[in-house]
């Protein structure tokens, strides 16, 4: 693929876009944005459509699933009835958002929520919330619910209460309470309305549901307090977050979608709120990232440390300890929400994102074997202990019996973080961070927080690993460790291992970050690495390598060469300050699910390392 800096394909999401932009129902991933309250979100696109929600939990079946079929999906629109454009912003220091709609016959704004409470406290009750507020002139507007319930599965009946227009499938219901919004009409499966509405005049929609208990139908007044109630819970939160640097506008917004990425009721942390949205346009690299990833562990708590969230960081350290005991000794590759580790892989008979299928439930790289989980937990719990100064006693025996057994697994082939669907391989990466586990073993113990009855043995089998790495994972022809040991293949992956601190030759790691920028980069984008996989096709520039590049490139004292190329990822990002997965270097395309949490955290952590970087130089 060619190089490209990404302006050109991203120029036209800064300003007003012309509506009607759908191409066979579907808009460009770029053009959606992200809502949600601490259980469940939404995907919304600029042209005023819910595309997306699982209720009503975030891996709950959607009932909106428009993005992955646009035809059976479902969805809920609103929208001028008239040509028109459009311009979208969250509310600063929240995850309420704002669609302007311009028209030659006035402007309207419409503000989408899911319902917070001022005190953040959870209640059962679901609650989607789409206010129109008339700037200028007078704009009709249309809005249509379709529900799908059961991933368009189980069948749908409308009926009326109290004259509110209810929708049910089993012991799921939601309504549509709707004001100054016209009459709600309710035909084929479809709750429709129409109006106009002048500048100065409000109109407001409501959509509760409820799963297995009784559906609230709430008042108007109601509704406009919880609205305001959200955007004031969005800010108290926000208030208190700790950066300042050059991109703060970019890591408070990261902050924001990484928080709603956090099921709140047990404190885990999604990858991404989305199923199936291709890697590849047409390819069979569709995933479901509804689950909680421990490669993902170590960034995001590092991410609620350093930026003062120490409620989300205990919670969701506890949340791993406790999935991570359910399956103790082994060590999963990904957890559910719930903390269970069942996630059988199965396809909907949905067309997929354009058309890309199959459209995947489920994720069967949960029974892989990834080694590189170890380092990650083990870096995780040595975060989490160093900054409270303490373990508890069963998860400090614990860390020290899964020291105990990457002593005795490391030596295995393995998927890899990349999960890779072809035979297991030795993946320099995987070694690295078995390296990282023990090292965070041995220093746990000698600081007198795990067990130290195997300390010997932990630092004879770290430094084993080394010297394995050293002479079969390090190409002197590429000047670089390479992707598996013995192959000439290159894995952007590896920057992990520097990045964690992996001690091998500091020569070597630094030769590496060249060689990577020059065999995986194209402008800013990186390519995750090459060679096979065990699947057919390609896929796009993954973000998050991108930003670790960033990241090592400050640590090895390469200060303006990183604030250049984050100032062009910085770039990259869609309108509302989003990033999907991938991202396709040609046309700026989004790829991949989205909001991805790993790139949002990658970006932190680069922000984070340049301006320790600075303050370091300006010493």
């Amino acid at each position: 693929m060619g190089a490209s800096s990404g302006s050109p394909a991203n120029s036209a999401d800064r300003g007003p876009a012309r509506g009607g932009s759908r191409r066979a129902g579907y808009v460009p991933l770029r053009e959606y944005a992200v809502i949600g309250d601490g259980r469940t979100a939404a995907l919304v696109a600029r042209d005023g459509s819910v595309d997306w929600l699982g209720l009503p939990e975030m891996d709950s079946p959607a009932v909106f699933g428009a993005v992955l079929d646009a035809a059976r999906g479902g969805r809920f629109t609103l929208a001028p009835a008239v040509p028109h454009r459009a311009k979208r912003r969250y509310l600063p220091g929240t995850n309420v958002l704002e669609t302007d709609f311009f028209t030659s016959r006035g402007a309207v704004r419409v503000t989408d929520a899911l319902a917070l409470h001022e005190d953040s406290t959870l209640t059962p009750m679901r609650e989607l919330l789409r206010r129109v507020d008339g700037l200028s002139g007078s704009v009709p507007l249309c809005w249509s619910m379709q529900p799908r319930f059961g991933y368009g599965t189980r069948r749908t009946r409308l009926a009326r209460r109290a004259g509110v227009p209810v929708a049910t499938a089993g012991t799921d219901a939601l309504a549509i309470c709707a004001w100054d919004a016209g009459e709600p009409e309710c035909d084929n499966g479809v709750i429709s309305g129409h109006f106009e509405l002048e500048g100065g005049r409000r109109a407001l929609i409501s959509m509760p549901f409820a799963h297995q208990e009784p559906l609230v139908l709430p008042a108007r007044a109601e509704c406009e307090a919880r609205l305001d109630a959200t955007c004031a819970a969005w800010l108290s939160w926000a208030h208190d977050r700790l950066y300042s640097g050059q991109w703060s506008e970019a890591v408070m917004r990261s902050l924001l979608a990484l928080k709603l990425l956090v099921h709140a009721p047990s404190g885990a942390v999604a990858a991404a709120v989305t199923t199936s949205l291709p890697e590849e346009m047409g390819g069979e690299r569709n995933w479901d990232y509804r689950f909680s990833w421990v490669r993902d562990s170590a960034f995001t708590l590092a991410a609620f440390l350093r930026l003062g969230c120490p409620a989300e960081a205990q919670a969701y350290f506890w949340w791993l300890m406790h999935a991570s005991q359910l399956t103790h000794p082994d060590l999963k590759v990904l957890y559910r929400l719930d903390g269970g580790h069942r996630t059988p892989e199965r396809p909907l008979p949905w067309e997929g994102y354009r058309g890309s299928g199959p459209v995947r439930i489920g994720n069967a790289a949960a029974v892989q074997i990834q080694l590189d989980t170890y380092g990650e937990l083990l870096q995780t719990a040595w975060q989490y202990a160093l900054a409270t100064g303490d373990l508890d006693v069963d998860i400090a025996r614990r860390l020290a019996e899964l020291a105990d057994l990457v002593c005795t697994t490391w030596q295995e082939p393995d998927a890899g973080i990349w999960e890779v669907r072809g035979p297991p391989r030795h993946f320099t990466q995987s070694k690295m961070m078995c390296w990282v586990a023990l090292d965070r073993a041995v220093d746990l113990a000698e600081r007198g927080l795990i067990p130290t009855r195997r300390l010997p043995h932990w630092r004879t089998t770290r430094g084993r690993i080394s010297a394995f790495i050293e002479s079969r994972c390090f190409s002197h022809r590429r000047d670089s460790y390479v992707r598996s040991a013995g192959s000439e293949d290159l894995d952007a992956a590896v920057l992990l291992g520097h990045l964690y601190g992996y001690g091998g030759d500091g020569h070597r790691m630094r030769a590496t970050i060249s060689t990577l920028a020059r065999g995986l980069r194209h402008g800013p984008y990186i390519h995750r690495y090459s060679g096979e996989d065990g699947l057919s096709g390609d896929e796009g520039a993954f973000l998050a390598c991108s930003f670790w590049l960033t990241e090592s490139l400050a640590r090895t004292g390469h200060l303006p060469q990183a604030i250049e190329l984050m100032d062009e990822l910085v770039g990259l990002s869609n309108d509302v300050g989003l990033y999907s997965e991938e991202i396709d270097p040609d046309t700026g395309e989004f790829l991949g699910n989205l909001p991805q949490g790993l790139s949002h955290l990658a970006l932190i952590s680069a922000a984070l390392a340049i301006t320790d970087a600075s303050k370091d130089t300006a010493r």
